[in-house]
């Protein structure tokens, strides 16, 4: 079991996305903005940084950012419905290497599989 920190500002979507990592096995824990999640970040420790991109406060770039200096190692992954001009503008140049990115809309089984895989990598 890992524990994730989801850092999602739709909560509809954020409820969804806990229950869904709940049901695989994870332990998740909320934040409805970046701000958020990095108290959260300096609070307690996670395996895994779940970050939608454009977020109210701080976007889940920066949010990475400081994260990853919180917790060298941490496991990031972005989830965003701007795939396409995160990777055109080369944003993802500058996140965390090894950070990886899904695209809006996803199935809730690719997020799991695409979770699992990245909390495999040594």
């Amino acid at each position: 079991m890992a524990r994730i920190l989801l850092a999602e500002d739709d909560p509809g979507l954020r409820r969804v996305l806990v229950r869904a990592l709940d049901a695989a096995g994870h332990s998740v824990r909320a934040a409805g903005d970046g701000l958020e999640a990095l108290r959260q970040l300096h609070e307690e420790a996670v395996d895994l940084l779940l970050a939608d991109i454009v977020m109210p406060g701080l976007d889940g770039m920066e949010l990475a950012r400081r994260a990853g200096g919180l917790h060298p190692g941490l496991r990031i992954m972005f989830i965003t419905g701007f795939a396409a001009v995160v990777l055109r503008d080369g944003r993802m140049e500058q996140a965390p290497a090894g950070a990886r990115l899904l695209s809006k809309p996803f199935h809730l089984r690719d997020l799991v599989r695409e979770v699992d895989a990245l909390l495999e990598v040594a």
